[in-house]
């Protein structure tokens, strides 16, 4: 277990966390809800490596060789320079802060952090944190990696295995409102700029299934037709081979280590956050109340019956730029004028 203190006076700014994988979701805008979810389950802790906070630059002021050295390979509205390894935790964790309030500006219901870090130390008043919590945001505090240092770094466990860590049935694709689950939005973004990245800009096929009403319309819409087709496919632990294997798997991210599931022979391996792959693994496993003599093919019998979102998947459009503008493929001519078109389309649909 690690506990984090402040850098200043050595004050303990966290509850005990272990460390996960950063999610997919962690700088994603999910649209405008009353209450926003909590990025990160109580009791953990997530690190950035990217950096920061000010100062930030914008695109024209930075040359290719300083945007590549912050893993940036297209163009993006400003860049930070500001210290990487900021640290994302529960709002529910944090210790000993109190809010600094000329930095409590938002947008809407809440925090948004543009005014910077709005938590200070309660012992000596040093800004040590970030809180966001606006409507269209993750409930989340990000400490700044140069305020603070760990006091406690217990040895943790050894990571569990594959077949542990997707124990259970995963994240459910619908969020109590009746949407879509802004999680799925985010991995299945990020996993749509991997997929193109690896598709060299020939067609990929999706199966029927669970993946088609996930990626298929907005892989249609951003590959050309034709022939040639790449296969997709769902791959990982515990699931069958299939013959021939497909030209890219869509397999699970360890959700304590971030280890990509590596499918054997030539497969291309996308990764997808482990709740929403294990969900989608599973999906067909699920049983539902049964009837004698059994139900007719696609008729369910479930009380009450599960949720379903009432509006057509829509991917994540900013954590997929986001993801795009950092894989180096993007800088392969057909793919780096997809980016540029798409993203100079701020309000409309990039799929």
């Amino acid at each position: 277990m690690t506990i984090l203190g402040c850098t200043g006076c050595g004050a303990k700014l966290t509850a005990p966390l272990t460390r996960v994988a950063l999610p997919d979701s962690a700088h994603q805008k999910h649209g405008y809800h009353a209450t926003a979810p909590v990025l990160m389950e109580p009791g953990t802790y997530a690190v950035d490596p990217a950096p920061s906070g000010p100062p930030w630059r914008r695109w024209g002021e930075v040359s290719p060789e300083e945007a590549e050295a912050q893993g940036v390979h297209a163009p993006v509205y400003a860049l930070s320079f500001g210290a990487p390894g900021a640290v994302a935790l529960a709002p529910g964790d944090l210790r000993n802060t109190a809010v600094v309030p000329d930095r409590c500006g938002g947008s809407c219901c809440g925090l948004d952090g543009s005014d910077g870090p709005n938590l200070a130390c309660l012992r000596c008043a040093r800004p040590v944190a970030t809180r966001i919590d606006d409507c269209s945001l993750w409930q989340v505090v990000w400490l700044e990696a140069r305020a603070v240092r760990r006091i406690r770094d217990e040895p943790e466990a050894p990571a569990a295995g594959w077949d542990e860590a997707l124990a259970g049935e995963g994240s459910a694709p619908t969020d109590p409102s009746g949407g879509w689950n802004p999680r799925w939005e985010a991995t299945v973004g990020a996993a749509l700029a991997r997929l193109l990245a690896a598709s060299d800009g020939t067609p990929l096929a999706v199966p029927d299934g669970p993946l088609a009403p996930l990626f298929r319309r907005a892989l249609d819409t951003l590959l050309p037709p034709g022939p040639g087709a790449r296969t997709v496919a769902l791959a990982g632990p515990g699931l069958p081979a299939t013959a021939p294997s497909p030209d890219l798997a869509l397999v699970p991210r360890h959700p304590v280590t971030g280890e990509v599931w590596r499918p054997p022979g030539g497969t291309i391996p996308v990764p997808l956050d482990a709740a929403v792959w294990t969900w989608l693994a599973r999906a067909p496993e699920r049983v539902l109340l049964p009837v004698t003599g059994g139900l007719p093919e696609g008729v369910e019998r479930d009380d009450p019956l599960p949720l379903r979102p009432w509006y057509r998947f829509r991917p994540a459009g900013d954590v997929f730029f986001h993801t795009l503008a950092r894989l180096p493929e993007v800088r392969l001519p057909w793919l780096r004028a997809l980016y540029e078109e798409r993203r100079e389309r701020p309000w409309s649909d990039p799929f």
